[in-house]
């Protein structure tokens, strides 16, 4: 049974009729649920609606995913093929690229990308192509949630005008609310079923009908007062790291100065079991929130006429990490009187973080970037990157047995992937630069931290 932070609602009879008719739908899993994007988030939570007994139409305009999914196939790790299959053949998740599918459901929830420009400007492109369909197909009584990570304001600046212009009026006609994914990749503790759920409405029915479709599918409901608080919410989650991150980073170059190891710092300092929460510094940030989420947060802010000056300031300490990397391999070459250029540098690792395949904003790019501009020779190894093709930077894996034993000057463990063979490593390399403290322990000469 799952906890409802909703149960002290009013009773369906005491809201409107399609906020009635919506809310007893989706108890009695009668509803039929819209996803739009079978991207990282998407898929899940339509998986989390049909593991329910929710009749669930994901639509996405990439052929190949739509197709993988018909076939019950998984693309994204935390969603086993296994889960996956069952559910397709029993008819409960029918994948489409026909937009038309959206006029026959109850609730869509819109899971596509929100990027930044080259401006490092909101790039809203993708949720207003999704509006532009939705509301094509807008029909009475149905639940209109945004899931994408947006700026404060977007929900009713944006999204809302686009439904209403219509006819429809939202709150009345149609339900509207802001409830930003909490996904987590790799996480093995914490999935979209268990994390708790925000959701914000338009007005007080829309955060009531939301609240009682997510509340099917997750472990609790955090009803908040408006759209722009539930937008706000998942800015400060992810700048709230991002800014931490940037005190790790900055510590750890300031212990270096000082001949300190920041991770024995670190580790020392998260045994209070009070007033402190432990991040680790890193070669940079990356992935599709943490590097980009703070600029949706300070862009807004200029907007209001204020200057997010702390915020910035981290972006401006976590963007420079992998120039700080390309630094240390520069020391750890010099210690043997090699130059950058013509030396053999290889990654280990060129996803965002350990144990995935994204590689958006990965760190490790920026750094085979930095090197090739300085003359070397640049190869990787990712067990879960078969090919990186982004900003400029077009690679393609090598096993890491072989890439040592053809032979390399210095080895740069980029992303701690728990699959790589770390003793070999340590063999074989004749220089390592680790930013991840992945050697944690380790006191070979030849291995150099961050």
């Amino acid at each position: 049974m799952r906890e409802s932070t909703t149960a002290a609602l009013p009773p369906t009879e005491s809201l409107g009729g399609h906020a009635a008719r919506l809310i007893d739908r989706f108890r009695t899993r009668q509803a039929r649920v819209g996803v739009i994007g079978l991207g990282y988030v998407g898929l899940p939570l339509a998986v989390e609606f049909a593991s329910a007994g929710f009749h669930v139409i994901p639509v996405d305009v990439d052929s190949v995913k739509v197709e993988s999914v018909r076939a019950g196939r998984s693309y994204i790790p935390d969603i086993p093929s296994e889960r996956l299959a069952p559910l397709v053949a029993r008819g409960l998740l029918a994948a489409s690229s026909d937009f038309d599918v959206l006029a026959d459901v109850d609730a869509v929830s819109i899971c596509v990308p929100t990027p930044l420009r080259k401006t490092k400007d909101p790039d809203l492109s993708y949720v207003v192509a999704a509006m532009e369909q939705v509301s094509r197909r807008l029909q009475p009584g149905q639940l209109i949630v945004l899931e994408s990570t947006t700026y404060p304001g977007t929900t009713e600046e944006v999204v809302r005008p686009m439904l209403e212009r219509g006819g429809l009026q939202a709150g009345r006609d149609f339900f509207l609310a802001f409830s930003p994914e909490r996904v987590d990749p790799a996480n093995t503790e914490w999935n979209t079923g268990n994390t708790p759920k925000v959701v914000g409405g338009t007005d007080g029915p829309s955060t009531e009908v939301a609240c009682a479709l997510y509340d099917q599918i997750v472990a609790r409901t955090v009803p908040v007062s408006s759209t722009s608080v539930t937008e706000m919410v998942k800015l400060l989650e992810n700048t709230f790291r991002a800014v931490n991150i940037g005190l790790a980073n900055e510590l750890a170059l300031m212990c270096r100065q000082m001949n300190i190891d920041v991770w024995e710092v670190i580790d020392a300092a998260r045994t209070k079991p009070f007033g402190f929460m432990a991040f680790y510094p890193g070669p940079g940030l990356g992935g599709h929130c943490i590097p980009i989420d703070p600029f949706y947060l300070s862009w807004k802010a200029r907007q209001s006429g204020f200057e997010s000056r702390f915020i910035e300031l981290a972006g401006h300490i976590n963007a420079s990490m992998p120039r700080y990397v390309v630094e240390r391999v520069g020391e750890a070459l010099n210690s043997v009187a090699r130059p950058i250029k013509g030396s053999r540098v290889h990654l280990f690792g060129m996803a965002y973080k350990a144990d995935v395949g994204d590689y958006r904003e990965s760190p490790a790019i920026d750094i085979a970037r930095l090197l090739e501009q300085r003359g070397a020779a640049v190869t990787y190894s990712d067990p879960h990157v078969p090919t990186v093709d982004e900003h400029g930077v077009l690679m393609h894996a090598v096993p890491e047995a072989a890439a040592i034993k053809a032979g390399v000057d210095c080895v740069v463990i980029v992303t701690a992937h728990r699959g790589f063979d770390y003793e070999a490593l340590v063999a074989g390399a004749p220089l390592i630069v680790d930013t991840r403290n992945a050697l944690k322990g380790r006191s070979e000469t030849h291995i150099f931290r961050l």
